[in-house]
């Protein structure tokens, strides 16, 4: 096997991301779930608490890691563009941050009652792949089959300059939520899952329906996984033509929804760019 490539790390190069293999998704029939090995080098938002009650400060810890939810890689503040939580179709900035080992914190404080939704977005950073460890990314994120035949064509010697940019979200209960939808429409990222239904409101053996938004509209066929909290493996679906991918919420705890939009750049510093998005939950 190549050796993993290494990703930047948030805090000091971005970490070695140690690649587990996906199954490659262009085989497979769009409404096919398949289990794969446990995710890779992910960042994702989770509140401490799923369920508070209005007036109770709430902190939400951004992190990248090998093993959802454990905390692992803390992100550096300055990498932050954007933090904010929204309820009640009410939007405000996160602005108390603080630093620690393993996690950014972000404290909240929502005063009202309803399903609360937080989410950071970091800026660009580069990344650079020898050639013999493109596959395996590749594999890693499920790239469509359009991406890998760009890369196969490209004349030799071939490179690999990547910029990225990483969106994290996550949903949260404040009190017994009174009648309101805003949790079901975008924050506004340029690669986002949003929840067809409220996400804690799932219970165990439910679905949950979700649909992926690039720039505000449908991504179809784009690769989708989920994980639960301290398991090995996931599951990978693909859009259909809206954009939407159901999974089956078999058990309680916490969940993370996944996905890579990566595709060819016409910048000069690079020859790629990609969007990872995440989702967090927790089901009760």
């Amino acid at each position: 096997m190549s050796r993993p490539p290494k990703i930047p790390d948030q805090v000091s190069m971005e970490g070695t991301m140690r690649f587990t293999r996906f199954f490659p998704l262009a085989l497979l029939p769009l409404t096919l779930a398949v289990p794969v090995p446990a995710f890779a080098h992910d960042t994702w938002l989770l509140a401490r608490s799923s369920a508070i009650e209005p007036g109770t400060p709430v902190v939400l810890e951004l992190t990248s890691g090998m093993a959802f939810s454990a905390n692992e890689t803390a992100i550096r503040p300055e990498r932050v563009a954007r933090a904010a939580l929204r309820l009640g179709g009410e939007t405000s900035d996160l602005k108390e941050r603080r630093s620690t080992a393993k996690s950014l914190q972000f404290t909240a404080q929502p005063g009202k009652r309803g399903v609360a939704v937080g989410w950071v977005e970091l800026a660009p950073k580069s990344i650079d792949l020898k050639p013999d460890e493109v596959k395996e990314y590749l594999d890693e994120i499920g790239a469509s089959g359009s991406v890998r035949h760009a890369w196969a064509e490209m004349s030799v010697p071939r490179r690999w300059r990547e910029l990225y940019t990483k969106h994290a979200k996550t949903y949260l209960r404040v009190g017994r939520p009174k009648v309101d939808r805003s949790w079901g429409e975008p924050v506004g990222m340029s690669l986002e899952i949003v929840p067809e239904r409220d996400p804690t409101s799932v219970r165990p053996g439910e679905e949950l329906a979700v649909r992926v938004l690039r720039r505000g509209k449908p991504l179809a066929a784009f690769s989708v996984g989920l994980v639960h909290e301290g398991e090995t493996g996931g599951v990978l679906k693909t859009t259909d033509g809206q954009g939407r991918a159901t999974f089956a919420i078999l058990k309680a705890g916490r969940w993370l929804l996944r996905g890579t939009d990566l595709r060819r750049s016409a910048k000069p510093e690079a020859d790629w760019e990609s969007d990872f998005t995440t989702l967090t939950f927790e089901v009760r």
